[in-house]
């Protein structure tokens, strides 16, 4: 009987993440405050780069919040509820955010979700992403870059405080980072990729 029950929490992981990451914070706060359907604004995305481009910095900085909040709280979860599945949470709360159900599987590109899962998951290497993210934003103004080498960091700096468990999830995520980037990565080699505060692009 317990080996056929055996799929029954890493399911219920899997489908507390995906639910919480699907929460789409981006539409529903520039819905509520009048700044418009997000999908018909700037990129079409919905998370924090596209509603700062609404002019609205206090949504902006909202909606990275609460995609931030919905990663940490799909892990924390299910480790008090269902211990030992939290890397399931985890990977199910970012998918959720890359392609909810709702919106036809069309979401965000999971940065700031990923964050909120690191520092989850093992805080120091959370530490390393906000540090790395935070700085190359601040440095380059080039929000797809310091969001793909953030994404990058998580596996070298868990190997280096020896968290190997995490490596292949974080390994699997950035590879997904860097996927929902590929237009931006376009950009960047075309030299077109827009900075944060510079002029918009065609």
């Amino acid at each position: 009987m317990a080996t056929e029950t055996l799929w029954i929490n890493p399911t219920a992981a899997l489908l507390i993440g995906y639910l919480l990451g699907s929460i789409p914070f981006g539409i529903l706060l520039t819905r509520a405050f009048g700044a418009g359907d997000l999908r018909q604004i700037g990129s079409g995305n919905i998370g924090a780069t596209n509603v700062l481009r609404t002019g609205r910095k206090g949504l902006a900085a909202a909606t990275l919040l609460l995609d931030m909040l919905k990663g940490f709280a799909a892990v924390m979860i299910v480790a008090a509820l269902l211990p030992g599945e939290e890397q399931l949470a985890a990977a199910g709360a970012f998918i959720g955010h890359c392609y909810p159900i709702w919106l036809r599987f069309r979401g965000g590109k999971g940065v700031a979700t990923l964050m909120g899962i690191v520092l989850a998951l093992h805080w120091p290497v959370g530490l390393v992403y906000a540090v790395v993210w935070l700085g190359l934003l601040a440095t380059l103004r080039i929000s797809s870059v310091a969001g793909m080498a953030a994404a990058v960091s998580t596996p070298v700096s868990a190997a280096a405080v020896d968290r190997m468990d995490l490596v292949p999830l974080f390994l699997a995520l950035a590879a997904l980072v860097l996927w929902t980037h590929r237009a931006n990565l376009g950009r960047l080699i075309e030299g077109t990729e827009p900075r944060i505060g510079g002029a918009k692009s065609a």
